[in-house]
């Protein structure tokens, strides 16, 4: 029996089913409960597990929306395990920051014009940054000068909305990998909705390490302004974006009940480049 420290055991079953099925050998935890690494003969690969299937069937139907443009290749899919193809060597642009955190922005902008080259899919296979930001018409315990800016501003923005298209919805450093001399995707959401909201993940982040920098306000316009210049996108729509995701972040965290002790620092430095 293969110990994978999982800890559902009603999914136990499944992944040595599809680890046999696939014949999988070589299986080593990669990162949280979920995630493995493995051989299909020679070739290296990722076992994804998830008690959340629909999340997980969301995820494999974005990178095959995203296929050929820069994401990692779906090997197989059967229930709440999805097979990966494993980027190697696999460094994240996380390791870029701080030295070479203007680099790093170059590299994101290049992923992310491949990205967006993507055919746009049917309406109603992904849904729309709309969907995604109708949770901050809910009561949440954030400020209310932070919340009622961030909906001024989301009702502002998806009112004049620029061509849309297919984008990762969560696009930071860690989802970004190294993959020979080029560059790899992982994690894409899969949300329709223009251009300039795609950057928002990456500008945020790395958290905490951003916030701890003493320089982090310089960091963020920086960052805003060479997207901005890069990707041919207007810079105070990208700030706008900026801030009216930190806040959805943060009411996503206080939904999940999770610790939200870096939302607040992370919205006020925003927040005062919106006003």
């Amino acid at each position: 029996m293969i110990d994978l420290h999982f800890n559902f055991a009603f999914q136990l079953d499944l992944i040595q089913q599809t680890v046999r099925r696939w014949v999988i050998s070589n299986l080593k935890p990669l990162s949280g409960d979920y995630i493995f690494t493995g051989l299909q003969g020679n070739r290296e690969v990722v076992l994804k597990a998830s008690p959340d299937i629909q999340a997980l069937n969301q995820e494999a139907r974005a990178l095959k929306a995203f296929a050929g443009f820069g994401v990692v290749e779906v090997l197989a899919q059967e229930g709440g395990v999805l097979l990966l193809e494993r980027v190697m060597p696999g460094g994240s642009l996380k390791s870029y920051f701080p030295v070479k955190d203007q680099e790093a922005v170059q590299i994101a902008c290049e992923v992310i014009r491949k990205l967006h080259h993507a055919p746009l899919p049917a309406r109603d296979e992904f849904p729309h940054i709309k969907n995604w930001l109708l949770l901050l018409d809910r009561v949440w315990n954030i400020p209310e000068s932070y919340i009622n800016k961030a909906r001024a501003l989301r009702d502002k923005l998806l009112a004049t909305s620029a061509p849309e298209v297919l984008l990762h919805g969560d696009l930071h450093h860690e989802n970004i990998l190294s993959r020979g001399s080029d560059f790899a995707v992982i994690d894409p959401k899969g949300v329709i909705g223009e251009r300039a909201y795609e950057v928002g993940a990456f500008i945020r982040n790395p958290i905490p390490q951003l916030l701890d920098d003493p320089d982090a306000d310089n960091i963020i316009k920086t960052r805003i302004r060479d997207f901005a210049s890069n990707l041919d996108l207007d810079a105070n729509r990208i700030a706008d974006w900026c801030f009216v995701q930190a806040v959805l972040a943060w009411a996503w965290a206080l939904e999940d009940g999770l610790n939200t002790v870096y939302y607040k620092p992370l919205a006020e430095l925003l927040y005062n480049l919106v006003l």
